[in-house]
């Protein structure tokens, strides 16, 4: 089997903020990180010309999807209970507002896994290619992973 692994680092700006309102910690708070995503990919067959596991060249809009959702973004929970009001910013002209499932590392790496697998469909790059992981960093000490 072949691996091969895509990083979009945090020096790209995928600034977002958000807050985790379970949490018994400071994490309650509005915060935000430069996060970065690591991609593991693999296949058993090599693409034929160019002999490759995925074009790295042709995730585009795979990083377009990234910035969509986390670029300069102010990601909120669907259970969060001030979800209305943190979304009132967006009418303002304060935030602009992304309604998540759930917000934080663990959570954002199965959200994009999910994403990113059926960007792999619609791009034509499965079955052939497989998603192995996505990897979630918040800085240099925190990051969570999701794989099937």
């Amino acid at each position: 089997m072949y691996q091969s692994t895509k990083e979009y680092g945090h020096e790209i700006g995928l600034s977002c903020a958000f807050r985790q309102h379970k949490a018994h910690s400071h994490c309650h708070f509005l915060h935000g990180y430069a996060l970065a995503i690591k991609f593991t990919f693999s296949t058993n067959e090599l693409t034929e010309n160019e002999g490759w596991v995925v074009d790295f060249g042709g995730l585009k809009s795979l990083k377009s999807m990234l910035e969509d959702t986390f670029d300069h973004k102010l990601l909120v929970a669907e259970d969060d209970p001030y979800k209305d009001e943190l979304c009132a910013l967006a009418g303002i002209g304060v935030a602009d507002v992304v309604v998540v499932e759930r917000t934080g590392c663990e959570a954002f790496a199965k959200l994009i896994y999910e994403c990113t697998e059926q960007w792999l469909k619609d791009a034509g790059f499965s079955p052939r290619c497989k998603l192995m992981s996505v990897e979630v960093k918040e800085h240099g000490a925190n990051s969570a992973s999701f794989h099937r």
